[in-house]
C-alpha cells in the first residue's frame, strides 16, 4: 500500500454540469485502483461519489452549470477519502430520512436515492457547512488490502 499518488493530480476541479460526471467517474475510479481497490469495490466508490455530486449539481446549485464542483483524494494506511466541496445551497443532514426500499420499489419510483446508496457503499460519511462559506461531503472507505 505504499503507493504515492502525484499530488499535482490528487485534486479535480469541475463546473457543475452533468457532462462533468464521466470525468469525476474516471478521477475516481483511477485513484481508487491506484490505492488497491478491486474493481467492483472502485465501482462502488466511484458510484458513491456520483451520487454525491449530481446531489450537488441538482439540489445545491439547482441544475445551474457555471459553479464550481471541488474532489480531492487522499489516503493514509487505513482510509481512503474522497472531499467533495461547492459552494451552493447548504443540505441539512437532517432532514434525511432512511428510504422504505420495498415502497420505493412498488410505487416504481426513479431518484432520492442518492444519500441512502452513499451511506451503504461508503464507510463513512460526513456533511457539514463551513462558516457559511461552502459545503463539504467526506466519503470515506476503508483500505483493507
Amino acid at each position: 500500500m505504499n503507493k504515492k499518488l502525484d499530488i499535482n493530480k490528487d485534486r479535480l476541479i469541475v463546473k457543475s454540469n452533468t457532462a462533468n460526471l464521466i470525468t469525476i467517474r474516471k478521477f475516481i475510479n483511477n485513484k481508487a485502483k491506484l490505492c488497491g481497490f478491486s474493481s467492483n469495490e472502485a465501482e462502488d466508490i466511484v458510484l458513491a461519489v456520483d451520487e454525491a455530486c449530481t446531489n450537488i449539481i441538482e439540489h445545491s446549485y439547482h441544475s445551474k452549470p457555471n459553479f464550481d464542483i471541488e474532489i480531492s483524494v487522499s489516503f493514509s494506511k487505513s482510509n481512503f477519502v474522497i472531499t467533495i466541496i461547492d459552494y451552493g445551497e447548504t443540505f441539512k443532514p437532517g432532514s434525511f430520512k432512511e428510504p422504505n426500499l420495498e415502497l420505493y420499489r412498488k410505487q416504481r419510483r426513479v431518484g432520492g436515492l442518492g444519500v441512502y446508496l452513499m451511506k451503504t457503499l461508503m464507510d463513512d460519511v460526513k456533511y457539514s457547512s463551513i462558516n457559511n462559506k461552502y459545503n463539504q461531503v467526506l466519503l470515506t472507505k476503508k483500505l483493507t488490502h
